[in-house]
């Protein structure tokens, strides 16, 4: 057993690594720059885990999601791993605290947010931390080639000049050609260095329908294929709904949104996960960093914005090795819609800009000021607040987020946090001489450890229970206590955070890239065609489709998608008839041809040649006219 494979075995009890976790582990600890592509479930958290822990010091892993963020500090203390993190939701104090006890404790991982790299102080921090690793999760935001851009990605390379001997480890799920090259450029790798693992899912049946009703086709499914499911929908609306109808047929089902509160979404996922809840019915929200191993299916009711999303989304079945099934339910009138909201996902930019105006007014926000706010910031509110249709609002931020005037993280959800700002002589006397604050500080104490070192985690609710008493009496003890100078109190809050990227602008200088706005655009084109292009293809493999696009060759038909099971039904095997098919391309292209004349010329034999051409025609590949059979040529 290696070193890696005791610590493997120590903090997680496997005895064996998954495929290429140990070569990418033996990459970045050979001191290497790597790209590492693992699809989704495919263990990217232990690649950087186990080096670091492997190593001295401390390693710096970047993340653009709070939420995902705290979960990994949360499991790694679970195994009594020192982890910390630092993002836009903490104050000045907790950001100054955690970053001393990352530069002077025995910690092991810090996890930042990538905006926090641009401050002086944190740059201040890392120069004098015994960093022995940067690792970037979902590094395909640093790409303006990738789906999910984001500007402060591209701030991570300037870290290198502070720590120029460090290995960096880019980690994502899904990256097409161009995105691989972009983020290695981005990230200034010593050496081009891609270990990748093949996104192909042997066990994983992917199947597009086409139909009208697609309520009753995902009630065949759930009642055909046993076994814990996730349905995805594009609004909330739809979750309730979808939710309800299965209900109403039997079947244990629940459903899940970013509009929930953190403890209901929590109380939510923790029933399906224990398979209480058979069915989960969500928007995208629901999915990241939740690892449940047998997902029978995925069924997809809209179409996701993306072959990405998609890939994603429908890769959480069958993480077990077993057979699953990945399913999109589709028909014309989806495209339709998708069109739409293709249109409306580019606002004209003068609406841009003053939606950039009422953004800085609505936080108060003077010209010539505001770099480097953080402010708490309601969406829906905001839209009431100015009367412009919340979508155009979410539109127009996402482009000014791309041109770095703004920063909308996801939603944040902190828990109450507390500290003793004196030390324990002073709240000793204190005690003495104000009896009633005496037994509050007391529970306080019996509650919770390290309250005079760190922001702890704390639970009004908890505490009242403890104290056999109620929620607001609690929070009224908390408010006395902080007015008097002896805690530092920061009460729960649910809300996404703005952050200013620069000084509020007069309106004549606001200024939104044509060619970047031309450029998103056309990407966002192109994403979309490759989408509707999977979703009413009939002719090509789903699985191949889906490799090709991110970049891998000589594939072979995986026989289990709805084509290969379509083509299967004929009894030719995929040799003959893509023999056939290119023999049928030299013949037919452009030049119409009698069947019998086809049949003669083609080298296979009658019965097999007259089953593709049949299987062509009424997949649309062939045309038949007066003069015979007709491909035009594009």
């Amino acid at each position: 057993m290696n070193l890696f494979q005791k610590i493997l075995f120590e903090h997680w009890g496997y005895s064996q690594f998954r495929p290429l976790q140990e070569e990418i582990i033996t990459s970045v600890y050979n001191g290497n720059d790597t790209l590492a592509l693992m699809p989704t479930g495919g263990g990217k958290s232990i690649t950087f885990q186990i080096p670091a822990l492997a190593k001295d010091g401390i390693c710096i892993v970047i993340s653009p999601l709070i939420a995902l963020m705290k979960d990994q500090v949360e499991n790694l203390k679970s195994r009594n791993i020192y982890a910390l993190a630092v993002h836009s939701g903490m104050n000045a104090r907790e950001i100054d605290i955690t970053l001393d006890n990352a530069l002077y404790g025995n910690y092991k991982f810090l996890y930042l947010s990538p905006e926090r790299l641009a401050t002086q102080k944190m740059r201040n921090y890392i120069e004098r931390m015994n960093v022995n690793l940067i690792a970037i999760d979902e590094s395909h935001c640093i790409s303006q080639w990738g789906y999910d851009f984001r500007p402060p990605y591209l701030q991570i390379a300037e870290i290198r000049s502070i720590l120029p001997d460090v290995p960096v480890l880019a980690l994502t799920a899904t990256a097409t050609p161009e995105v691989v090259d972009d983020i290695m450029e981005k990230l200034s790798f010593r050496k081009k260095n891609v270990l990748q693992k093949s996104f192909e899912r042997k066990n994983l049946s992917y199947i597009v329908r086409n139909i009208e009703d697609k309520q009753q086709y995902l009630k065949k499914i759930v009642e055909s294929v046993k076994g814990s499911g996730i349905v995805y929908v594009r609004n909330r609306k739809k979750t309730k709904e979808i939710s309800v109808f299965l209900q109403s047929i039997g079947i244990s089902a629940d459903y899940y949104h970013a509009g929930l509160s953190s403890e209901i979404r929590s109380y939510k996922q923790d029933l399906w996960k224990s398979g209480k809840t058979q069915v989960i019915v969500a928007t995208n929200a629901f999915g990241m960093g939740i690892d449940k191993p047998d997902v029978r299916f995925v069924v997809h009711l809209d179409l996701p914005d993306s072959l990405e999303a998609y890939f994603q989304e429908a890769g959480r079945a069958g993480r077990d090795g077993k057979r699953s099934y990945a399913v999109l339910l589709y028909n014309n009138s989806d495209k339709v819609r998708f069109e739409q909201q293709f249109r409306m996902a580019f606002p004209p930019v003068e609406t841009i800009k003053e939606i950039y105006q009422s953004v800085c007014s609505y936080l108060g926000v003077a010209y010539g000021e505001g770099k480097g706010t953080v402010f708490d910031f309601n969406l829906m509110d905001f839209s009431i607040h100015t009367k412009i249709y919340s979508l155009t609002v979410l539109n127009s931020l996402k482009i000014l987020e791309h041109e770095n005037y703004f920063q909308v993280t996801d939603e944040l959800n902190s828990p109450s946090r507390l500290m003793f700002i004196v030390n324990r002589d002073d709240l000793y006397k204190i005690q003495v001489e104000n009896k009633d604050l005496d037994s509050f500080i007391k529970l306080l104490l019996r509650a919770y450890t390290g309250l005079f070192t760190n922001f702890t985690n704390i639970d009004e609710t908890y505490l009242a229970k403890f104290g056999n008493t109620t929620d607001d009496v609690i929070k009224q003890y908390l408010i006395q206590l902080s007015k008097k100078h002896l805690i530092s109190y920061i009460p729960q809050k649910r809300t996404p955070l703005l952050i200013l990227n620069e000084n509020r602008l007069e309106e004549a200088n606001v200024r939104i890239s044509p060619e970047n706005y031309h450029f998103l655009k056309e990407r966002h084109k192109n994403r979309m065609d490759a989408m509707i292009n999977y979703a009413s293809g009939t002719t090509k493999c789903r699985s191949q489709i889906l490799l090709s696009y991110f970049g891998e060759k000589d594939t072979y038909r995986c026989g289990q998608c709805d084509v290969c099971k379509t083509r299967n039904e004929l009894d030719i095997s995929a040799y003959e008839f893509d023999m056939i098919v290119e023999q049928l391309k030299k013949l037919i292209t452009n030049n119409e041809t009698q069947l019998s004349d086809i049949v003669d010329k083609i080298n296979a034999s009658q019965e097999k040649t007259v089953k593709v051409v049949r299987w062509l025609l009424d997949n649309g590949k062939i045309t038949e006219t007066q003069g015979g059979m007709l491909i035009r040529e594009k």
